[in-house]
């Protein structure tokens, strides 16, 4: 992964991106590390789909989980 930078003038430009990673790594890796790039990748799939997708709410969305928010707006249409 690579720093995120702002665009000029706009310090929200990766606010999300920037809490997003911090949830990843204090919730997920605390003081651990991966073995490989393979694990890598599983193990943050892992968190993104079966934790921080279904399981984790979000003040943004009403605190609701993204994909209770997601069903929510698909049954609207």
């Amino acid at each position: 992964m690579s720093q995120s930078m702002s665009a000029r003038a706009n310090p929200y430009h990766n606010a999300w991106t920037k809490s997003f990673l911090g949830t990843l790594k204090t919730e997920m890796l605390g003081d651990g590390c991966f073995i490989n790039d393979a694990d890598a990748r599983t193990e943050i799939f892992d968190f993104i789909e079966c934790n921080y997708n279904t399981q984790r709410k979000h003040s943004s969305l009403k605190y609701q989980t993204p994909a209770q928010f997601e069903a929510e707006k698909l049954s609207l249409n």
